[in-house]
């Protein structure tokens, strides 16, 4: 991690996830989840859905829309996530290739 001064103030260059650089167990996957969350709030905003509608559409229940919508969403998986995306209208694409490191990576990239 790189670091520098300014102003007076120690600055530490990030890792690319901040979940990582707080020392959190399962970063990647937090980091997927998150950015999946993201895509749903997007998606039920341009659409005007209430949560109750969205729930409705994602086959989850209204609380679980909720607790997401307040950054709680350690009760739905990965998988689950994606599968509420799909019901909202996205597609999903899953792209496996060889990693460049010797222990490949996770990530999110959205369009």
């Amino acid at each position: 991690m790189k670091t520098r001064l300014v102003e007076g103030v120690e600055v530490h260059r990030g890792s690319g996830n901040v979940f990582a650089d707080l020392g959190l167990a399962d970063a990647e996957k937090i980091k997927i989840k998150t950015g999946l969350v993201i895509e749903i709030r997007t998606a039920m905003k341009s659409r005007g859905l209430t949560q109750q509608e969205a729930a409705k559409r994602m086959g989850i229940t209204q609380p679980k829309v909720s607790d997401m919508m307040r950054g709680d969403f350690t009760n739905l998986s990965e998988r689950k996530l994606m599968d509420c995306l799909t019901r909202l209208g996205y597609d999903i694409e899953i792209k496996v290739r060889p990693a460049s490191a010797e222990i490949g990576r996770l990530m999110l990239a959205t369009a």
